[in-house]
């Protein structure tokens, strides 16, 4: 038997046997540990945010295990962690080591299989934001944190933050009354979107293992920068901007920037969303964008309609708090958003939230803070890691993240139809476009298929 085959072989009988473990458990639950029990944590996605990720959890616990394509990238994360054992294959990683608990850290296209295999594995999950590449694996990541009861968070740390909570506080007491229209903008796309599918082919570094860096991704040859071009290649970072990969700069910071807005106004699923964007190829995102969402009204408030601007495009001045506000957001090079509502405004040049104004300033200069009603953070990950132990999830757990990662996501889709969308989000449909379907999901290559539960 070749080594293709008999590898072929063994990833059919691995996944059937995944398969028939997952049927037979199907009422498993994440293991709760002690309260002074270290867990056994692995590390999938070991550069940039992964590094990060993996410091902050090895505070207080073990690392045992860490994954990563590129050897270069995963070089701190080793010398760091000298006693962890190394993989290339997440695939390989979940099948040998027995943990408590999983972070992933890596692209976008790459974190629904991993999660949802470790899930089924009754292991307690953390994945970077966005939560997942499509609105399907949103919808699929959630139904599997339910089933198998394991503690999970997406990694937007704005929502772990003081001033984030004390923001949500002040818009749920009704301090700027009934919220109807929500502006939010970027700096981002900080990377190359609106150009053609690259046709050079080049050689696959030898401390890189493409194939299992596509992972899921349909198979595109390796290719490398070219300053010609202005390509910049598809890793570490410029992997974004394309639909195979990425999720564009409204999958990169709307679960920051649009984050506070979502949580505070408890916006749920949109109604409909239509969206326009400027250089846009088939391959990657717009250069720029502006997509609306249309939200129904719920419990005390009206109808909302959620502005997201990218690409330098900013709100209309006119909706700014006043003149000096209007020049000073004329000048933002980073994010922020702002609420409207018929009270007042509130007003964020940040991308989480974490600081922010009410709006007439002389109204609401002596208004006194709310009542706490939301319990304050220790941190994105320490939040998770004492919800494991305590058995209880964390506010960016999956039952807030998914549907906040999934109505976010729909907004690409809106934007590759470029027409307004009618959603219907109990059937997971576009209701007047059949089109979208291929938007909404994906294909998988063989060995890195979705595992529903």
């Amino acid at each position: 038997m070749s080594s293709t085959s008999r590898r072929d072989f063994f990833l059919t009988a691995a996944a059937a046997a995944a398969a028939f473990s997952a049927a037979s458990c199907s009422s498993a639950r994440g293991r709760r540990p002690s309260a002074n029990e270290r867990l056994r944590v692995a590390q999938i996605g070991c550069g940039g945010k992964g590094l990060s990720d993996l410091q902050a959890v090895a505070k207080r616990h073990d690392i045992v295990a860490l994954c990563d394509v590129d050897d270069g990238k995963a070089s701190n994360a080793r010398a760091e962690h000298p006693k962890a054992t190394f993989y290339h294959d997440y695939r390989d990683l979940l099948d040998r080591e027995k943990l408590d608990a999983v972070v992933i850290s890596t692209p976008d296209h790459s974190h629904a299989v991993p999660a949802l295999i470790a899930m089924q594995l009754g292991l307690h999950v953390f994945v970077q934001k966005p939560l997942a590449h499509t609105v399907e694996e949103a919808r699929v990541m959630l139904q599997a944190a339910r089933k198998y009861g394991v503690i999970t968070s997406m990694g937007n740390q704005g929502t772990c933050l003081d001033g984030f909570r004390a923001a949500a506080e002040f818009v749920r007491s009704g301090a700027i009354g009934n919220v109807t229209e929500v502006h939010v903008w970027t700096n981002r796309p900080v990377w190359p979107q609106g150009i053609e599918r690259q046709k050079h082919i080049d050689p696959i570094p030898a401390s890189f293992r493409w194939d299992l860096w596509l992972g899921a991704a349909p198979y595109r040859p390796f290719a490398a920068a070219r300053k010609e071009t202005g390509f910049s290649g598809y890793a570490p970072f410029h992997w974004r901007g394309f639909w195979d990969f990425g999720t564009g700069a409204l999958g990169d910071m709307a679960c920051h920037v649009a984050n506070l807005p979502f949580f505070a106004l408890e916006l749920g699923a949109p109604i409909w969303v239509e969206g326009n964007g400027e250089g846009q190829t088939d391959d990657t995102g717009p250069k720029a964008s502006t997509i609306r969402f249309g939200f129904a009204a719920r419990g005390n408030r009206g109808p909302v309609v959620l502005h997201w601007y990218d690409g330098g495009r900013l709100p209309p001045a006119s909706v700014l708090p006043d003149e000096a506000e209007r020049k000073g957001l004329r000048a933002l090079t980073e994010g922020g958003f702002l609420l409207v509502g018929d009270q007042g405004k509130l007003f964020s040049p940040t991308d989480y939230g974490e600081s922010f104004a009410l709006y007439p300033k002389q109204k609401f200069q002596n208004v006194p803070k709310p009542e706490q009603t939301l319990p304050r953070s220790p941190g994105i990950h320490d939040e998770w890691l004492d919800g494991i132990v305590a058995g209880s999830q964390p506010m960016a757990s999956f039952e807030y993240s998914a549907p906040f990662t999934e109505t976010m996501l729909l907004g690409n889709v809106a934007l590759r139809l470029g027409r307004r969308l009618e959603w219907d989000a109990a059937a997971m449909r576009v209701t007047n476009d059949a089109n979208a379907e291929q938007f909404l999901k994906k294909e998988y290559r063989r060995g890195f298929e979705l595992t529903r539960p």
